[in-house]
């Protein structure tokens, strides 16, 4: 048997910067290494555990010198779920790097001709501004090393918690996110707890059985509340004990709804919700416009930068109240029903069926009569067909998956020609890349990053064209 060649560790490594996906860069032999948890200035032993012909992958063994930027994380989690990676970062680095990403992206990749790009909008809230958590009930807690190190027992291993990275069958337990408000910890602690108390079994994500399987948290900053407990076995008792607990516990939810899946994966859209107490929705609320938020909505995560968000696609149509805007991959038409105000007519196009139900329910409720909604695949809606039987849009607002937008679609944005393109993205890259597709007729008027996710190095970035 071939002994597996062992990586070396290197000593006294010079951390020098972060790389796009959020990892910190150094140098070693010519070779760029990858880096987790590292800070621009740190001086660290790294233990080599990745090796290719360009590029290295290293995990910090011990830190000689630490940054001057580094600050202490505030999660107990830190470095284990997964998550908030760069807790570690002072959030105005955290920032400045977030902006490099979007100037490298459209330098490198778009290789198009840009004006200077706009300070990112950073979030005024920092922790507690996610609006929707997934937590994962498992019956292998993930141990970590200071608890293997401790020599304690652990005779339950049932938790609560985030997937390990890498592990699909093993759960972290968390005690405290700072991600989402408090109330979502007590949640999540008592279902945990209860059903330990009740010897219900926790799902087995190897054999696929268990009673407790997920929980979804959403709030919304009205202050409503929503609760959806997964369930792996369809135990009518079992479920009707847990939930009453729940209801007795939470009054204050708004929204308290289960699930019963017996599934091999944990995917819910096509799952039906079963309403326990309550009513089936949330609302949110921008500008009076209140928006029902379903189990299976799309809704942006942190509903107040989202506000922050849409303004700044708003301010760059530059509406007048006389324009037919398309707003492509619409999602539950958030962005359609918020600049109808200011539109002539606005039409949104988004894939999934149920997300466009929603849409017209929004704009039922808002009273707003304006707006448009159809449903299916974006290269297969949107033809030269479907603009000349709805018109040739003024405006074009396009919000697509990080994936970016499929050349057929382009291709029907470059026929349609609108005066004036919207484009919001949540990665850079394949904004990038679609930007260099619409060079031949648009050029770029203004760049606005907008910091949706703290703590992470996701950014989004809001680019106005106008045609040439």
């Amino acid at each position: 048997m071939r002994k597996k060649k062992q990586l070396p560790l290197v000593e006294g490594l010079e951390i020098t910067g972060v790389a796009a996906e959020g990892k910190s860069i150094a140098r070693w032999n010519d070779l760029v290494v990858f880096i987790p948890y590292g800070a621009p200035g740190d001086v660290a032993d790294v233990q080599i555990t990745r090796k290719k012909h360009s590029y290295a992958e290293g995990r910090i063994v011990r830190l000689v010198e630490p940054s001057r930027q580094r600050e202490k994380p505030f999660c107990a989690h830190f470095g284990t779920c997964g998550g908030c990676k760069w807790q570690h970062l002072p959030y105005p680095e955290q920032l400045r790097y977030k902006q490099q990403q979007v100037v490298d992206a459209l330098e490198r990749i778009a290789k198009v001709e840009i004006p200077p790009i706009n300070t990112i909008l950073g979030s005024a809230h920092t922790v507690h501004y996610r609006n929707k958590l997934e937590f994962t009930f498992s019956n292998k807690m993930w141990l970590t090393s200071e608890q293997m190190a401790s020599g304690e027992e652990f005779p339950c291993r049932d938790a609560a918690g985030f997937h390990i990275p890498g592990a699909f069958d093993k759960v972290l337990n968390i005690e405290r996110c700072w991600l989402q408000e408090e109330v979502s910890n007590e949640m999540r602690l008592f279902v945990r707890n209860y059903a330990i108390e009740k010897g219900y079994s926790f799902y087995d994500l190897r054999a696929n059985r268990g009673l407790m399987r997920m929980m979804m948290v959403r709030t919304a900053s009205t202050g409503e509340k929503m609760l959806v407990v997964v369930f792996g076995e369809d135990d009518r008792a079992a479920i009707d004990d847990v939930m009453t607990a729940v209801n007795n516990r939470f009054p204050q939810l708004t929204s308290l709804l289960y699930v019963v899946n017996t599934k091999l994966n944990d995917s819910l859209t096509d799952q039906r919700f079963v309403l326990f107490a309550g009513r089936e929705y949330i609302e949110e609320e921008m500008e009076g416009l209140r928006f029902r938020i379903s189990p299976k909505s799309f809704y942006q995560t942190n509903s107040l930068q989202a506000y922050e968000l849409y303004k700044v696609a708003r301010r760059m149509a530059k509406l007048t109240g006389n324009e037919l805007v398309y707003d492509l991959y619409t999602g539950t038409g958030t962005i359609a029903n918020f600049v109808s105000r200011q539109a002539a007519r606005v039409i949104g196009i988004e894939y999934v069926e149920e997300a466009i139900d929603d849409a017209r329910l929004n704009s039922r409720v808002n009273g707003i009569d304006n707006t448009l909604f159809f449903a299916g695949d974006m290269k297969d809606v949107l033809t030269d067909d479907f603009v000349a039987e709805h018109g040739r849009p003024d405006v074009m607002i396009i919000d697509p998956p990080r994936a970016g937008m499929h050349e057929d679609v382009v291709k029907v944005i470059l026929n349609a020609a609108p005066a004036r393109l919207v484009y919001v993205s949540c990665n850079p890259a394949t904004q990038a890349r679609d930007l260099a597709l619409l060079d031949v007729l648009y050029r770029v008027e203004e760049i606005q990053p907008v910091d949706m996710f703290p703590h992470t190095h996701h950014v989004e970035n809001v680019v106005a064209l106008i045609r040439r």
